[in-house]
């Protein structure tokens, strides 16, 4: 397997219900953490952290359903939070990991809570960055998929970079549209292929995804939030959690909105290794 950023291991691993495309940077003897990304994102988004952790980390990307270069072999259920759950297990052990750290980001950090709540023995410390439990309530969650189900029709069948232009209006990413680097964002994510993403909103947006608030006062794992401090919304989320979560502590990450990991990589890498090495 790989032993350096530079010339990673790339694993694309099959299980009965996916073709997962993940990679392996740094000396698999070091700890190991398995990053999620989010929504419209690919593994490679983590590169810029990674390559600054890979000296002291093995580093595991994957592709998550309905992104990058991931196939899935199943129906659309598969492309569920429950089912995408047991894949990447099957993918760990099929790697040989069982047990490591696990960062996950947005959509990523949602599927992250849902793995380490239910697989717990397969997880040391849990990152996650600007992620929620779900929606608590019924309505909101029937509000949501409703929004969601409009926006996966435009993706079947709307102009692709359109629909991102569009996508990068709301208020949550203000930040990420202002940063000077956003033309190179923008470009990654046109790689994605619409209509998987479609299929992808549909059955694991937050709108679909069952909530995990009542699971968080026995979470067993100990759980790091991280959160932008301009990023307000996620900021009165995770206060919540920690208040509700014993294991879980909050940390506000500087000149960062919600995409901390991009935004301000610096302090976010101080932030990761500290949590995973203390």
């Amino acid at each position: 397997m790989g032993d350096g950023f530079a010339v990673p291991f790339i694993a694309i691993k099959m299980s009965s219900l996916y073709d997962f495309h993940s990679k392996i940077f740094g000396n698999t003897q070091n700890p190991l953490i398995l990053f999620l990304h989010g929504f419209m994102g690919r593994g490679d988004n983590f590169f810029e952290v990674i390559e600054k952790l890979s000296d002291k980390f093995c580093c595991v990307t994957v592709d998550l359903p309905g992104h990058g270069k991931t196939q899935v072999l199943g129906g659309e259920e598969c492309y569920q939070m429950s089912h995408t759950a047991q894949g990447l297990i099957e993918l760990l052990d099929e790697l040989g990991i069982f047990r490591c750290y696990l960062l996950g980001y947005s959509m990523g950090g949602r599927l992250a809570l849902y793995l380490t709540l239910h697989f717990p023995e397969r997880f040391e410390k849990v990152i996650l960055e600007s992620a929620s439990p779900g929606l608590e309530s019924a309505e909101a969650r029937s509000q949501r998929r409703h929004r969601d189900e409009i926006l996966a029709q435009q993706l079947e069948t709307g102009d692709f970079s359109s629909f991102l232009s569009q996508w990068y209006q709301q208020p949550l990413f203000d930040s990420v549209r202002h940063h000077p680097a956003f033309d190179r964002l923008f470009q990654n994510r046109l790689q994605n292929q619409p209509k998987t993403l479609a299929t992808s909103l549909r059955q694991m947006g937050s709108g679909s995804q069952a909530s995990l608030w009542a699971l968080l006062p026995s979470h067993p794992v100990p759980l790091l939030l991280l959160v932008g401090e301009w990023d307000r919304k996620f900021q009165e989320i995770n206060h919540k959690i920690t208040q509700v979560c014993p294991v879980a502590q909050l940390e506000i990450i500087p000149d960062s909105g919600h995409t901390i990991h991009w935004e301000n990589p610096s302090t976010y890498l101080k932030s990761v290794i500290k949590f995973f090495s203390s």
